[in-house]
């Protein structure tokens, strides 16, 4: 290995590590580490495609209010797959309301990571599949 060398981390390292990180609730303040300061985020609801922007702050706060209703849910990821700077990854999260019953949360999305960081994401959540498990 050559000294002075500075070896990039490649998109798939660093989406898996922001997952590992903080989409799982397990390190929260590193965000800016693996987060633009803005990053745009392509969501479906009720099969309505919006966008919205998430700086890293936001980010921790939507980590933090699903940590308030399912408590420090697990994370788990099933599939990492990538293709230049593009990463899909698809998760199973599984939390505890305060009554005690168990929610279980499939989810995927596709991440672009630009200068070794997370500038964009598209993801989709099965709705249904929580709204039915309430």
């Amino acid at each position: 290995m050559k000294e002075g060398v500075d070896f990039m981390k490649k998109p798939k390292e660093i989406v898996e590590d922001f997952f590992r990180n903080v989409r799982s609730g397990n390190n929260l303040e590193t965000a800016h580490k693996y987060m633009h300061e803005y990053v745009i985020a392509h969501q479906v609801q009720s099969e309505d495609e919006y966008i919205i922007e998430r700086s890293p702050q936001d980010y921790i706060e939507h980590v933090k209010e699903m940590q308030d209703i399912y408590g420090q849910f697990q994370l788990e990821i099933q599939e990492l797959l990538a293709d230049g700077n593009r990463v899909y990854i698809r998760w199973k999260q599984v939390g505890t309301t305060s009554d005690g019953k168990q929610v279980i949360q499939i989810a995927s999305a596709v991440y672009l990571v630009e200068s070794e960081k997370i500038s964009e994401y598209w993801i989709q959540i099965d709705r249904k599949g929580l709204e039915l498990q309430k």
